[in-house]
Order: structure tokens, then C-alpha cells, then sequence
């Protein structure tokens, strides 16, 4: 029972490790990200409302959920992709699958400090905020300020990763 505990624990841990800050984690900064942080090319730029945050958050969610994470990663800031190759990010989820996906539901966009706008959601009766920023025309998903326990997971060798998140290979 302890071990079905354990590896319940595990796979929350690993969705939230994808795209979500849990209520313990750190608040933003009141800094905007550093200059450097630009998004990746995109078609046609995101309207630069809520409303289309609200929209952009909630697939953003439902790509996570869905093992879309080619789709997750692109909506990344620079910053956040500067700590984690897309390869050996989808690599990672794909070889460290966790248990059934959890249905985040996208509650809320509120502005925040810094510039930076803020996304609630619930997984299992548990609130989370992810920090977004509207940079270049386009709206980015900031890891670094939404979850720096995934930050520290995904800076270790593949080997870490797997013991630290509790899969096997």
C-alpha cells in the first residue's frame, strides 16, 4: 500500500514537475524576465487579453494532460528552454510516464507583479498558479517562476531524474 502511495505521490509530482507550481512554491519577483527571454517563432501573434490567455493556458493544460509536450514546451520562454532541449524534454515525460492524467481545469487569469500574469487552476481539488508573460507578441509559459522543483529536476543527468521522480529505465 505504501509503494501505491509513493507512486500516487509520483505521478502528481510529475504532472506538476510539466507545467504547474504548487501553492508552496515561491512567488514571482517583481522583475519582468531578463531581456533575453523572447518566444519561440510564431504564425500569427496571440491577442494580448485575458481572455486569450484564459484560452492559450487552458490548451496549454490539455496538451500537458494529453502527452502533447512538444506543443508545451513551445509555448515556453527562452529562459525556461535554455535549461531543458525540447528532445530531452518530451524524452523524459515519454520514458517516465506517470499514472492516469489528473484534468487540470484553467480557473483564472489575473495581472501580476512584474508584468507577469498569473493562471489559476485546479487538479484534483488542489490550486495551482503558473506565471505568464506576454513578450514579442506572443504569450509564454514561465517555468523558472511556475515550478523551480521541475527546474532542479530537469537540471539533472536523465539517470537523477528517473531515481528523483521514482521511474525505472
Amino acid at each position: 500500500m505504501r509503494l501505491f502511495s509513493v507512486s500516487a505521490a509520483v505521478a502528481v509530482a510529475l504532472l506538476a514537475a510539466g507545467c504547474t507550481a504548487g501553492a508552496g512554491h515561491r512567488t514571482a519577483s517583481s522583475a519582468p524576465p531578463p531581456a533575453s527571454v523572447s518566444p519561440s517563432p510564431s504564425p500569427s501573434p496571440d491577442p494580448h487579453t485575458a481572455a486569450a490567455l484564459l484560452r492559450i493556458a487552458s490548451a496549454f493544460n490539455r496538451d500537458y494532460d494529453s502527452g502533447n509536450y512538444a506543443a508545451v514546451y513551445a509555448r515556453w520562454d527562452a529562459r525556461s528552454q535554455a535549461i531543458i532541449s525540447e528532445a530531452d524534454y518530451i524524452r523524459r515525460h515519454r520514458d517516465c510516464l506517470g499514472a492516469a492524467h489528473a484534468h487540470p481545469r484553467t480557473e483564472s487569469v489575473s495581472p501580476g507583479a512584474g508584468g507577469a500574469w498569473l493562471v489559476r487552476y485546479e487538479i484534483g481539488g488542489q490550486q495551482f498558479t503558473d506565471y505568464w508573460f506576454y513578450v514579442g507578441r506572443r504569450w509564454v509559459f514561465d517555468l523558472v517562476l511556475s515550478n523551480p522543483d521541475a527546474v532542479r529536476l530537469y537540471r539533472m543527468s536523465p539517470r537523477q531524474y528517473a531515481a528523483a521522480v521514482g521511474c525505472g529505465h
